[in-house]
């Protein structure tokens, strides 16, 4: 397997290395790509998805404080945000019960071998604190995304 970094820097090296790293499957060179999201991704259900996700990207010490409800609410936001968000728009989610909310924006589409792959943030008030996790996934053949690192 033969990856290149060469010229990616305002794409987010980081993000490069991690997945060299991480291990995308596929080969040759990391390029920028355009998005075009899979409008019926092959997907086995909701929860595959999202698991999919191993909990996210919040700090896990922040995470462990959301309700399954809010934790949910917070899996689905950073989904969205890879899978269908534009550069620079934010996909917010809010409590029912409290003042806990966050919000995913999701960096621009590269590609490494042939898979996917997106930088995001996530912020987040959660019991009246702030918290902030960032990271990259790739996109898997059955619609869902995992995380790098």
């Amino acid at each position: 397997m033969a990856y290149s970094c060469k010229g990616l820097v305002k794409f987010g090296i980081i993000a490069c290395l991690s997945a060299v790293v991480a291990g995308c499957t596929g080969t040759g060179t990391v390029r920028p790509l355009s998005f075009a999201p899979v409008s019926t991704p092959k997907v086995a259900g909701s929860d595959t998805i999202l698991a999919a996700l191993n909990g996210g990207i919040l700090p896990q010490d922040a995470a462990n404080q959301l309700t399954g409800p809010d934790r949910l609410r917070a899996l689905e936001a950073e989904y969205q945000a890879l899978e269908k968000a534009p550069l620079g728009q934010v996909i917010a989610w809010k409590s029912q019960t409290d003042g806990t909310a966050g919000q995913v924006s999701a960096g621009t589409p590269y590609q490494v071998g042939q898979q996917n792959c997106r930088q995001y943030t996530h912020t987040a008030t959660i019991k009246g604190t702030q918290v902030k996790g960032q990271g990259a996934a790739c996109r898997n053949e059955d619609g869902s995304w995992t995380t790098l690192g």
